[in-house]
């Protein structure tokens, strides 16, 4: 089936978490779909560098340095925007692999803070805009993490089921209304830095996560999953689609090939 082009009152998409990873593969496949994306993360020099990437490719492309995790300065971003179609939230990470027994206060929250406070921010701010599209599209980027435990991960856990109930909540609390919310859950995704960072810059512990794994999902993966949903007709609504590598049945069964 084609993909619906965006209308022109909707060409707007807004991608959070866009220096890297699914975040900026999402922009390049919306831009590609015919969106006029915006660039939100912290690290400027890269957004920059995407967007000049995208428009040097006949696209469109704005990048904005934002945490979103600083309502001021997402408030302030809002301003720009009379409308706009879509708002992707994928901000946010996982911190650390230690037990509840022993685990850092502070990766909890800085976990809740970016999954959940987040996606709370941008979506408070930007609804408004999205409703004066008349055909708005929130995407939530949970997890697999959202909808299973595993041990050595509650925080992210905790986070990303902060992260799934706020999507589904949103969809009771505006339905009627022109505005779809959609949540993408993916399970294991090999990028250049998610687990790099989740134990800290240890190389060795990031390679085991994939070890044996013979085709993880990508990025790019999950932006062509992100983009297909976002550009199904205004009626349809891709409620929940949980996406994971074959060789993944679950978050705690994984076949590899050691």
């Amino acid at each position: 089936m084609p993909t619906a082009a965006p209308s022109a009152a909707s060409r707007i998409a807004v991608v959070t978490g866009a220096s890297g990873g699914i975040g900026a593969a999402t922009a390049r496949r919306l831009a590609a779909a015919g969106y006029r994306v915006v660039l939100t993360a912290r690290r400027k020099d890269r957004i920059e560098a995407l967007a000049e990437e995208i428009n040097a490719a006949g696209h469109s492309a704005a990048a904005y340095q934002l945490d979103v995790t600083d309502r001021a300065a997402v408030d302030e971003f809002a301003l720009a925007f009379k409308t706009i179609g879509v708002l992707v939230n994928n901000a946010g990470g996982a911190l650390g692999a230690d037990p509840v027994a022993t685990g850092d206060p502070a990766d909890w929250r800085s976990m809740y803070e970016t999954n959940v406070i987040g996606t709370l921010n941008l979506t408070q701010a930007l609804l408004p805009k999205l409703d004066a599209s008349g055909d708005g599209t929130i995407v939530v980027v949970s997890s697999t993490a959202g909808h299973g435990t595993y041990e050595g991960g509650a925080g992210y856990v905790a986070a990303k089921h902060g992260s799934h109930v706020l999507a589904e909540t949103l969809r009771l609390e505006i339905v009627g209304r022109p505005v779809r919310v959609i949540e993408i859950a993916p399970g294991m995704v090999k990028t250049d830095e998610f687990a790099l960072t989740r134990f800290g810059g240890d190389k060795e512990k990031a390679e085991k996560v994939y070890q044996g794994v013979a085709e993880p999902l990508t990025a790019d993966d999950v932006a062509d999953t992100i983009t297909w949903a976002v550009t199904r007709p205004s009626h349809v609504n891709i409620d929940l689609l949980v996406v994971r590598p074959r060789a993944q049945a679950s978050n705690t069964k994984v076949h590899r090939e050691l």
